[in-house]
């Protein structure tokens, strides 16, 4: 691999955990309870250990909160 391209990939996988920490953050704190009940009274500390699942879920996470928000609405 060429040292442009591990440039490249570095600077792309940095970009998606930068996406997905400021995805993970309010998800965690305000969006969990939306797509499980349960969540919702989630302590600080399950909040905390949801975040890196979060961080690389977000794309599938995101999609899935899109997709309640649409269907709860009347």
């Amino acid at each position: 691999m060429s040292l442009t391209a591990a440039t490249l990939l570095a600077s792309l996988v940095a970009g998606y955990l930068a996406a997905g920490m400021g995805f993970a953050l309010p998800f965690a704190f305000r969006w969990a309870g939306r797509l499980d009940p349960v969540a919702a009274s989630g302590t600080r500390g399950f909040r905390l250990l949801i975040i890196p699942g979060a961080m690389l879920l977000w794309p599938w996470l995101g999609l899935r909160l899109w997709r309640a928000s649409r269907t709860r609405r009347p």
